[in-house]
């Protein structure tokens, strides 16, 4: 009788959780993702801030199967989304940037600065901070550098996605850009305009407010965290390019220059930086030279899940239902893909670690047990496809001593077809403990927009 009610305490949180998550998206003011709604998330400050660019950093585009990325994505989700900050640096537009998620298995940053520094926005919503808006406006016209650089032929203006409210984009050739940069630079402060000029990856060449940047973006995040008495314990920045320099600037910042880093940002280490035991040159790329990184600083644990062996034999050391719901789902992917024994252990181990029920995206509700038992016919039939998994934004709230409610984002992608869902998961180590792990009572899906009616019928868990 004890344990039906368990269950049954169980379902009703879980449909609690289900509920408030769909109202929380559509009724809450845009002006309550903000910073303070990052910050108040946080029991205390955020024992690491991450503040990464994107493009050959974060995201590597010579790795067809993403691996780095997702690497990342489930060592971050298992042991740091609930304490820690990930923000996400780049150079790119809000469009490009909105692509970019699309084409690659991303995390949802708490914060984004984007436009080389120029914007940044807040949560879900990416609501921008105003202030930082009126603080770049200050000594900037960008009809005055229209108008100067239309006078400078070597210049092509990069395509209109690319041209925001406070930056102007170009290429330019690579020995044309030091002469062209010296001459805007003595024209445009002769106008009365104090701005600042970024070339990168050899060809790219930004025109901003002298305060906007990479580098200026941090430190004015660092400068509100302060006031609210909410600076991160540490911080780690990652970065490839020129544009990036400035990150490394920022007093007290652990930094990372990934493996595959331009020339442009070694120079400017070499010159300005060599004897900073803060920032290193890591031996991989991209996320996995993040990593290294995390694990070379000792900033927290450095291993990700994705790099175990048993994905469901228990580790004392990772009792935690974040970490359960990721290794959960590495198990799915690799038992898709048989990266891993098709054995009745597996199974049975993961039928004695659930009941309850489990709703179906569709609606549709089964026994979840059934729903364990089912993955046997499964088994494979991924097998040689770029088949993926992950989870995002990985929430966990402990309801009593031996009761938690966990609110993520699940998705698949299967070749180019991407498919997610909102999940609330209800666990228990009630008679378990670390060395047997968690049990599942309850799961509760819903898609999120974009479902296709395959993914009504392909979907398993």
């Amino acid at each position: 009788m004890e344990i039906n009610y368990l269950y049954a305490f169980s379902f009703l949180l879980l449909q609690h959780s289900f509920c408030s998550y769909r109202a929380t998206s559509s009724a809450i003011p845009q002006s309550e993702f903000s910073l303070r709604k990052a910050m108040d998330r946080l029991a205390g400050n955020a024992r690491l801030m991450i503040v990464s660019d994107l493009d050959h950093t974060m995201v590597d585009h010579h790795d067809p199967e993403n691996l780095s990325l997702l690497r990342f994505n489930a060592l971050w989700e298992a042991n740091y989304r609930t304490s820690s900050l990930l923000v996400f640096s780049t150079g790119r537009s809000p469009t490009l940037y909105k692509e970019l998620r699309k084409e690659k298995p991303m995390l949802t940053p708490d914060i984004t600065i984007m436009s080389v520094g120029t914007e940044i926005t807040y949560g879900n919503s990416m609501v921008p901070d105003d202030g930082w808006v009126q603080f770049l406006n200050q000594k900037w016209d960008r009809n005055i550098v229209a108008e100067e650089t239309s006078k400078f032929p070597e210049l092509k203006l990069q395509s209109e996605t690319e041209q925001r409210p406070h930056k102007v984009s170009f290429h330019v050739q690579k020995d044309k850009a030091q002469d062209v940069i010296n001459s805007l630079s003595i024209r445009l402060k002769e106008r009365g305009l104090d701005v600042k000029i970024i070339y990168s990856g050899g060809m790219d060449l930004d025109i901003l407010p002298q305060g906007a940047g990479k580098g200026q973006a941090l430190a004015y995040l660092h400068k509100k965290f302060t006031d609210a008495g909410k600076l991160p314990e540490n911080t780690l920045v990652c970065g490839d390019s020129g544009n990036d320099a400035e990150l490394f600037s920022i007093p007290g910042v652990h930094g990372v220059m990934v493996s595959n880093a331009q020339e442009e940002l070694l120079q400017w280490h070499a010159a300005n930086a060599k004897d900073n035991n803060k920032i290193i040159h890591a031996s991989e790329r991209c996320a996995s030279g993040i990593i290294q990184a995390i694990g070379h600083f000792n900033l927290g644990p450095g291993t990700s899940p994705r790099d175990m062996g048993n994905f469901l034999e228990p580790k004392t050391e990772n009792f935690d239902a974040s970490y359960e719901v990721v290794k959960f789902y590495l198990f799915y992917e690799h038992w898709r893909r048989a990266e891993i024994e098709n054995s009745e252990v597996y199974l049975a181990s993961l039928k004695s670690s659930s009941s309850g029920v489990f709703i179906h995206p569709s609606g549709t509700e089964k026994r979840l047990h059934d729903t364990m038992s089912s993955l046997k016919t499964c088994y494979g039939d991924k097998q040689g496809k770029n088949f993926r998994v992950w989870v995002d934004q990985v929430l966990r709230e402990q309801l009593g001593s031996d009761l938690w409610r966990v609110v993520f984002k699940k998705c698949e992608q299967s070749g180019e077809e991407r498919q997610c869902c909102i999940t609330t998961a209800v666990l228990s180590s009630q008679d378990v403990g670390a060395q047997k792990g968690f049990t599942w009572l309850h799961v509760h899906q819903t898609w999120l927009e974009g479902a296709t009616p395959n993914a009504q019928t392909n979907w398993l868990l």
